[in-house]
């Protein structure tokens, strides 16, 4: 598998420079490394922002599973999404509010058809709350179906 978490950087994650504000690092509780998130109060409502992972090396014709740990906290904090590549103006994964505050797991199926997909986008678009935030971490790909809980 291949490990996308902040703390290890082995990964190419870049901030996109056409949106309205940028992810931010913030310390693990426990103090082991930190997560990328986007605090609720920055911004104005629907701002967006985007983090794009970079993939390169993906066979085509061949299934992966990105599987990822998020958090939406607080009230009305806004929307987390995810898009493909060639799949632009779709995401294929979104979430608009958390039961509670706690870190909870995506996993998203990619298959490499003839047009491979180069990069996954995390997209936070602000709400109208004042407190919380929206977080990413422990963003792994692992080659094949992705696994049942």
């Amino acid at each position: 598998p291949v490990d996308c978490s902040f703390s290890r950087g082995v990964c190419d994650w870049k901030q996109d420079a056409d949106d309205d504000f940028d992810w931010n690092p913030a310390d693990r509780d426990r103090g082991d490394g930190y997560y990328m998130a986007v605090p609720a109060f920055v911004g104005h409502k629907r701002d967006m922002g985007r983090l794009k992972l970079l993939l390169t090396d993906l066979k085509p014709k061949t299934s992966y599973c990105l599987i990822f740990t998020y958090r939406l906290a607080g009230e009305r904090v806004g929307k987390l999404r995810v898009y493909l590549t060639n799949k632009k103006h779709t995401p294929v994964w979104e979430q608009d509010k958390g039961k509670d505050e706690r870190w909870r797991t995506g996993k998203i199926e990619i298959f490499q058809g003839a047009e491979t997909t180069n990069s996954i986008t995390f997209e936070s678009e602000r709400g109208k709350g004042k407190t919380g935030e929206i977080a990413v971490d422990n963003v792994i790909l692992i080659s094949g179906l992705c696994p049942e809980d």
